[in-house]
Protein backbone atom coordinates (compact mmCIF):
# COMPACT_ATOMS: atom_id res chain seq x y z
CA UNK A 1 0.00 0.00 0.00
CA UNK A 2 2.78 2.13 0.88
CA UNK A 3 4.02 2.47 -3.14
CA UNK A 4 1.08 3.32 -4.35
CA UNK A 5 0.66 6.52 -1.79
CA UNK A 6 4.42 6.81 -2.52
CA UNK A 7 2.96 7.30 -6.33
CA UNK A 8 0.15 9.06 -5.19
CA UNK A 9 1.87 11.81 -3.13
CA UNK A 10 4.97 11.90 -5.82
CA UNK A 11 5.87 15.41 -7.78
CA UNK A 12 5.31 18.97 -5.80
CA UNK A 13 1.70 19.23 -6.13
CA UNK A 14 -0.53 18.31 -3.03
CA UNK A 15 -2.67 15.65 -3.87
CA UNK A 16 -5.33 17.18 -1.55
CA UNK A 17 -4.12 20.73 -1.27
CA UNK A 18 -2.88 22.39 1.71
CA UNK A 19 -6.17 23.77 3.41
CA UNK A 20 -7.96 21.87 6.17
CA UNK A 21 -10.55 19.65 5.64
CA UNK A 22 -14.35 21.86 5.27
CA UNK A 23 -15.56 19.85 7.92
CA UNK A 24 -12.93 19.86 10.45
CA UNK A 25 -12.91 23.71 10.06
CA UNK A 26 -16.73 23.78 10.75
CA UNK A 27 -15.74 21.96 14.72
CA UNK A 28 -13.00 24.43 15.74
CA UNK A 29 -14.93 25.26 18.21
CA UNK A 30 -14.02 21.92 20.18
CA UNK A 31 -10.54 22.74 19.95
CA UNK A 32 -8.51 23.81 22.86
CA UNK A 33 -4.94 24.60 22.80
CA UNK A 34 -2.75 22.11 24.93
CA UNK A 35 -4.97 19.28 23.27
CA UNK A 36 -3.13 16.01 22.93
CA UNK A 37 -4.41 15.21 18.67
CA UNK A 38 -3.94 12.64 16.74
CA UNK A 39 -4.45 12.39 12.73
CA UNK A 40 -4.84 9.36 11.29
CA UNK A 41 -3.31 8.72 7.99
CA UNK A 42 -2.91 12.80 7.81
CA UNK A 43 -0.99 12.56 4.00
CA UNK A 44 0.58 15.74 2.98
CA UNK A 45 -0.67 16.99 6.66
CA UNK A 46 -3.26 19.63 5.65
CA UNK A 47 -5.52 18.95 8.65
CA UNK A 48 -2.36 18.03 11.24
CA UNK A 49 -0.65 21.78 10.24
CA UNK A 50 -4.13 23.40 10.66
CA UNK A 51 -4.83 21.64 14.13
CA UNK A 52 -1.03 22.63 15.14
CA UNK A 53 -1.87 26.10 13.93
CA UNK A 54 -4.56 26.64 16.36
CA UNK A 55 -2.60 25.09 19.41
CA UNK A 56 -3.22 21.48 19.75
CA UNK A 57 -0.18 19.21 20.27
CA UNK A 58 -0.70 16.90 17.27
CA UNK A 59 0.89 13.34 16.16
CA UNK A 60 0.15 13.05 12.48
CA UNK A 61 1.07 9.46 11.07
CA UNK A 62 0.28 7.86 7.60
CA UNK A 63 2.13 4.99 5.79
CA UNK A 64 3.88 7.29 3.04
CA UNK A 65 7.50 8.93 3.36
CA UNK A 66 6.70 11.07 0.44
CA UNK A 67 3.47 12.49 2.21
CA UNK A 68 5.27 12.79 5.20
CA UNK A 69 8.46 15.00 3.82
CA UNK A 70 5.73 17.03 2.25
CA UNK A 71 3.91 17.45 5.45
CA UNK A 72 7.25 18.38 7.13
CA UNK A 73 7.86 21.40 4.47
CA UNK A 74 4.44 22.58 4.84
CA UNK A 75 4.22 22.34 8.82
CA UNK A 76 8.02 24.91 8.39
CA UNK A 77 6.03 26.78 5.98
CA UNK A 78 3.46 27.77 8.43
CA UNK A 79 5.41 28.11 11.69
CA UNK A 80 4.03 25.23 13.60
CA UNK A 81 5.46 22.41 15.33
CA UNK A 82 3.93 18.96 14.48
CA UNK A 83 5.25 15.37 15.05
CA UNK A 84 5.49 12.93 12.55
CA UNK A 85 5.45 8.92 12.53
CA UNK A 86 5.68 6.98 9.42
CA UNK A 87 3.21 3.95 10.15
CA UNK A 88 1.83 1.11 9.15
CA UNK A 89 -2.16 1.75 10.77
CA UNK A 90 -2.71 -2.64 10.88
CA UNK A 91 0.47 -2.83 12.82
CA UNK A 92 1.24 0.39 14.97
CA UNK A 93 0.42 0.48 18.36
CA UNK A 94 -1.64 3.27 18.90
CA UNK A 95 -1.83 3.07 22.54
CA UNK A 96 -4.80 3.50 25.44
CA UNK A 97 -5.95 6.85 26.85
CA UNK A 98 -3.73 9.12 24.92
CA UNK A 99 -5.01 11.38 22.71
CA UNK A 100 -8.04 14.17 24.15
CA UNK A 101 -8.74 14.30 19.96
CA UNK A 102 -8.43 11.84 17.00
CA UNK A 103 -9.55 13.80 13.53
CA UNK A 104 -9.79 10.69 11.11
CA UNK A 105 -10.50 12.50 7.57
CA UNK A 106 -11.21 10.16 4.81
CA UNK A 107 -9.52 7.17 6.10
CA UNK A 108 -10.96 4.95 3.25
CA UNK A 109 -8.33 2.92 2.39
CA UNK A 110 -9.35 0.85 5.17
CA UNK A 111 -11.72 -2.48 3.84
CA UNK A 112 -13.97 -3.81 6.47
CA UNK A 113 -11.36 -6.19 8.76
CA UNK A 114 -9.07 -3.27 9.04
CA UNK A 115 -11.76 -0.34 9.34
CA UNK A 116 -13.02 -2.84 12.31
CA UNK A 117 -9.59 -2.89 13.31
CA UNK A 118 -9.23 0.61 13.33
CA UNK A 119 -12.22 1.85 15.06
CA UNK A 120 -11.41 -0.29 17.94
CA UNK A 121 -7.95 1.44 18.07
CA UNK A 122 -9.75 5.12 17.94
CA UNK A 123 -11.60 4.17 21.03
CA UNK A 124 -9.10 3.02 22.99
CA UNK A 125 -6.59 5.27 22.50
CA UNK A 126 -8.73 8.73 23.49
CA UNK A 127 -8.95 9.74 26.77
CA UNK A 128 -12.14 9.56 28.72
CA UNK A 129 -14.24 12.76 27.42
CA UNK A 130 -11.89 12.71 24.35
CA UNK A 131 -13.52 13.36 20.92
CA UNK A 132 -13.77 11.92 17.55
CA UNK A 133 -14.13 14.03 14.52
CA UNK A 134 -14.73 11.93 11.41
CA UNK A 135 -15.63 12.82 8.00
CA UNK A 136 -15.76 10.15 5.04
CA UNK A 137 -18.00 8.88 2.07
CA UNK A 138 -21.46 7.31 1.67
CA UNK A 139 -22.12 4.50 -1.38
CA UNK A 140 -24.00 7.42 -3.37
CA UNK A 141 -20.38 9.00 -3.62
CA UNK A 142 -19.43 5.60 -6.62
CA UNK A 143 -22.21 8.18 -8.92
CA UNK A 144 -20.54 11.29 -8.46
CA UNK A 145 -17.00 9.35 -8.50
CA UNK A 146 -14.76 12.96 -7.40
CA UNK A 147 -12.91 11.18 -4.97
CA UNK A 148 -12.72 8.24 -2.60
CA UNK A 149 -12.51 5.11 -3.05
CA UNK A 150 -14.19 2.76 -5.39
CA UNK A 151 -15.14 -0.30 -3.18
CA UNK A 152 -18.18 0.11 -1.66
CA UNK A 153 -17.18 -1.60 0.60
CA UNK A 154 -15.12 0.67 2.30
CA UNK A 155 -17.78 3.30 2.35
CA UNK A 156 -19.92 4.35 5.13
CA UNK A 157 -23.61 4.49 6.22
CA UNK A 158 -25.53 6.22 9.46
CA UNK A 159 -26.19 3.32 10.24
CA UNK A 160 -22.69 1.43 9.95
CA UNK A 161 -21.50 4.50 12.35
CA UNK A 162 -23.67 4.60 14.54
CA UNK A 163 -23.41 0.99 15.36
CA UNK A 164 -19.57 1.33 15.56
CA UNK A 165 -19.42 3.95 17.79
CA UNK A 166 -22.93 3.06 19.79
CA UNK A 167 -20.61 2.83 22.92
CA UNK A 168 -19.59 7.03 22.61
CA UNK A 169 -21.43 10.14 23.16
CA UNK A 170 -22.76 10.93 19.41
CA UNK A 171 -22.81 14.66 19.22
CA UNK A 172 -23.37 14.80 15.51
CA UNK A 173 -23.97 12.31 12.61
CA UNK A 174 -25.02 13.72 9.05
CA UNK A 175 -25.28 12.30 5.57
CA UNK A 176 -24.90 15.49 3.07
CA UNK A 177 -24.24 15.87 -0.98
CA UNK A 178 -21.80 19.08 -0.85
CA UNK A 179 -18.95 20.49 -3.28
CA UNK A 180 -15.67 19.92 -2.22
CA UNK A 181 -12.44 21.22 -3.46
CA UNK A 182 -9.25 19.38 -1.95
CA UNK A 183 -6.65 19.58 -4.54
CA UNK A 184 -7.16 17.54 -7.37
CA UNK A 185 -7.67 14.38 -5.11
CA UNK A 186 -11.31 15.63 -4.16
CA UNK A 187 -12.72 17.86 -6.10
CA UNK A 188 -16.50 18.25 -7.29
CA UNK A 189 -20.38 17.72 -5.77
CA UNK A 190 -19.47 14.60 -2.93
CA UNK A 191 -21.70 12.19 -1.00
CA UNK A 192 -20.46 12.97 2.72
CA UNK A 193 -21.11 11.56 6.40
CA UNK A 194 -19.36 13.55 9.21
CA UNK A 195 -19.34 12.36 12.74
CA UNK A 196 -18.28 14.11 16.23
CA UNK A 197 -18.31 11.40 18.80
CA UNK A 198 -17.10 12.14 22.57
CA UNK A 199 -15.81 9.11 24.58
CA UNK A 200 -17.78 8.67 27.84
CA UNK A 201 -15.62 10.06 30.58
Amino acid sequence: MTSVWDERYAGDEYHFGTEPNAFLVSQQSLLKPGMSCLAVADGEGRNGVWLAGHGLDVLSVDSSSVAQEKAKKLAQQRGVAVKFEQVDLSQWAWGENRFDMVAAIFIQFAPPELREQMFSHIKRCLKPGGLLLLQGYTPRQLHYRTGGPSQAENLYTEALLRNAFDDMQILHLREHDDIISEGSGHSGMSALIDLVARKHR
